[in-house]
């Protein structure tokens, strides 16, 4: 069990790349009857990119399962299937986009923005353990996204240098929005991270008007809380 969630055993995997495929298919036309994949260009990237490619060989059996899974790193791990487009749909990640991803894990989450926003966007991916952002980086070259700029860093500073973004994603929870993430968002761009409500997470999203922040509460979700400077206080590591 880790962070609420049971989890598999490590094994050797036995599925072969057409029983994983049938799963990648099957999963995604799950997610669709549920209502939370809609985008044409999500569902395209999620049947393109191999879940499968991003996770430890010991948990490959175990990609399309909705359960989040171990990685390399201090208190890392692949979120569940379900996440990509509970997280992306409401940002409404589109073509040519300038996206700043807060936590890489795996990089699967990154190389499905990557397929989104196409050549005319760019991807920007932040991690603050330096052994989580390698595996993540050795995982989107041999997929073949080497085009995306991986910094390691606190992602709670953002990354001034390619500023402003259309959108940015926090993948970990956090006590609210830091404040040079929403100084790096672009005007009518949108920022969605889980953030703490004493012991409850709320996922929200913030879009920036030409005069306020306007916050929408969208679902109570579980995530592992964000390091660094604008995580929640007297979690460890933080």
């Amino acid at each position: 069990m880790t962070y609420g969630w049971f989890i598999p055993r490590p094994s050797r995997p036995v599925k072969s790349d057409e029983d994983l495929r049938r799963e990648r298919e099957a999963k995604i036309g799950e997610l669709e009857r549920r209502g939370l994949l809609r985008s044409e260009r999500l569902r395209t990237a999620m049947l393109t990119v191999r879940r499968e490619d991003f996770i430890p060989s010991s948990y490959r059996d175990h990609a399309y399962e909705e359960v989040p899974l171990p990685l390399p790193g201090e208190r890392a791990t692949i979120s569940c299937p379900h996440s990509y487009p509970l997280f992306y749909e409401p940002l409404g990640l589109g073509v040519g986009d300038r996206f700043l991803e807060v936590g890489v894990g795996s990089g699967y989450g990154t190389s499905l923005a990557r397929e989104v926003v196409g050549r005319e966007g760019l991807v920007v991916a932040i991690d603050i353990d330096a052994t989580t952002l390698a595996f993540a980086r050795n995982n989107l070259e041999r997929a073949g996204y080497t085009d995306v700029v991986l910094i390691h860093g606190d992602g709670g500073f953002g990354h001034p240098e390619h500023a402003p973004y259309d959108r940015i994603c926090v993948t970990a929870a956090c006590p609210d929005f830091p404040p040079p993430l929403i100084d790096q968002l672009a005007l009518r761009g949108r920022l969605i991270a889980p953030l703490a409500e004493g012991t409850r997470q709320r996922l929200t999203v913030l879009e920036k008007t030409s005069d306020c922040v306007r916050r929408s509460s969208l679902a109570n979700v579980l995530y592992v809380s964000l390091q660094g400077r604008y995580g929640v206080a007297g979690d460890a590591g933080n």
